[in-house]
């Protein structure tokens, strides 16, 4: 997976949280971490398995929470993440609604939300919509990855939900 261009969506301040939702760890979720690092900021991930996990040694200090369902909410403090992104599990989870507050709660103000599926699993327009119900705005498909639609949007101050 090239991953120059996915990693030009972010730029990284120091201090920095990203938190990544999804159900197993990759090349992005090492990529993320990597630069999360270099700033020195913190990457957590949100990790939705049944099986037991092999934590590679990149990810040792990060914080990893490891979620055996599907219907549970995963947790994250309110304003504490600048970027969340969720991968390959937004529509598995049994209630995705859900999982859009909480990232609308975690994010800062004018932080970013990026929702990236399995090219062809999910409609892209569907996905843009949803984004603006949760109030993020500007929702943008982007394509970045040609295996994944990508659709990113953004957390406004005084916007919406006002928090």
């Amino acid at each position: 997976m090239e991953l120059k261009q996915f990693l030009e969506l972010f730029n990284p301040l120091p201090g920095n949280h990203y938190l990544q939702v999804t159900d197993k760890i990759d090349a992005t979720t090492l990529a993320l971490q990597k630069i999360i690092a270099e700033v020195e900021g913190e990457f957590h991930l949100a990790l939705y398995t049944q099986d037991a996990v092999n934590i590679p040694a990149a990810l040792e200090q990060t914080n990893i929470q490891i979620i055996n369902s599907f219907a549970k909410p995963f947790r994250a403090l309110p304003r504490d993440n600048d970027m969340v992104i969720f991968k390959d599990l937004l529509f598995q989870h049994s209630n995705p609604d859900l999982l859009l507050r909480i990232a609308y709660t975690t994010l800062a103000n004018t932080a970013n939300i990026i929702i990236m599926q399995k090219k062809g699993t999910t409609d892209t327009a569907k996905t843009k919509e949803l984004l603006e119900k949760f109030e993020f705005r500007a929702p943008n498909a982007i394509e970045i990855l040609p295996e994944y639609d990508l659709v990113m949007a953004k957390k406004m101050h005084m916007w919406g939900n006002g928090l």
